[in-house]
Parts: structure tokens; sequence; C-alpha cells
């Protein structure tokens, strides 16, 4: 029965819910983001400061470095925020430049590797997916008022390190 509602509500959303405009955030400029997979945190970085602290989401298989496409693993490294997407099926995205070239070298596949919000059309099941935890393919996601956040904190070209 529970399936059915969820279903029910999935359709209602996408019928009825347009995607929300982005907000405009007054945040300072971050300088490095560093997500910490185990404590299941990611952090905004201004001259060695925290700026801002989030919990977030990981891939479905979250220990250990992401390998080969499909493994549902969030990367471990050294990255940067290379471009990001307004119109992404997810509330913004922000791409993250996985696989490096080192990790190319060394054999890693895989591709778009983002930070995101919820799924469009879907924010109203917010605490469902954050208490579900890991649910992502091996995207970092957070709730969509952070993503505006750390969208309008980040620019291209901003150093990620991802620990396990």
């Amino acid at each position: 029965m529970k399936i059915f509602v969820v279903i029910f509500l999935t359709l209602g959303a996408i019928f009825f819910f347009k995607k929300e405009e982005v907000q405009k955030v007054e945040i300072a400029q971050s300088d490095k983001i560093l997500v910490k997979k185990s404590e299941r945190k990611l952090y905004l970085f201004k001259d060695g400061e925290i700026l801002r602290e989030y919990n977030i989401s990981l891939g479905k298989n979250p220990i250990g470095d992401k390998m080969i496409e499909g493994d549902k693993k969030t990367p471990e490294g050294d990255y940067i925020i290379d471009w990001r997407n307004p119109n992404s099926k997810f509330h913004l995205s922000l791409h993250i430049s996985y696989p490096s070239p080192e990790d190319i070298q060394n054999g890693k596949t895989g591709s778009n590797i983002m930070i995101h919000g919820l799924p469009n059309n879907l924010n109203f099941l917010e605490k469902i997916y954050f208490q579900s935890r890991d649910w992502t393919d091996g995207c970092i996601a957070v709730k969509d008022r952070e993503i505006e956040e750390i969208w309008a904190s980040v620019k291209n070209g901003t150093p990620i390190t991802i620990e396990p």
C-alpha cells in the first residue's frame, strides 16, 4: 500500500508542481570544498576557516573509492568544480572533475559525479530521501536550499577534496 501512495504522490508532483525558482542567496565566496564521507559532511572554506557545514547523502554503496561506472560509490581524492547545470534533473548541480587524468591512468571509470539537490519536483519528499541517507548513484546530495547556498558560494575552478 505504501508503494502506491509514493507512486501517487510522485506522479502528482510531476504534473502539478513547477520547479521552484532559485532563491538569490547571500553568502561569501568559498575557496575550497571538503567532503568527509565517513561523517556525511560537506564543508565550505574561505581562507582556511569553515564558512558552512552541510549534511550529505552519498552513493548507495558509500564505503571505498569509486572504481568503475555503475558501482554506486562516491569517488575519493582531489578534484575541482569544473561546470554547473542549472537545468539538471536534480535541483541544481555542480560537476566534480571525476575521473581525473590520474584516475583514468589507474583504470577508474565513471562520469557525471555532481553535488546536487533533490530530484526536481520531489522536494516535498526531502525527509524520506535524507532519512534513507545514501541514495545517489555516486553523487553528493544536499537539501535544495543548501545547494542554492553552495551554488552561490562556489565558482567554477573551486578545488574539492573528498575524503573517506
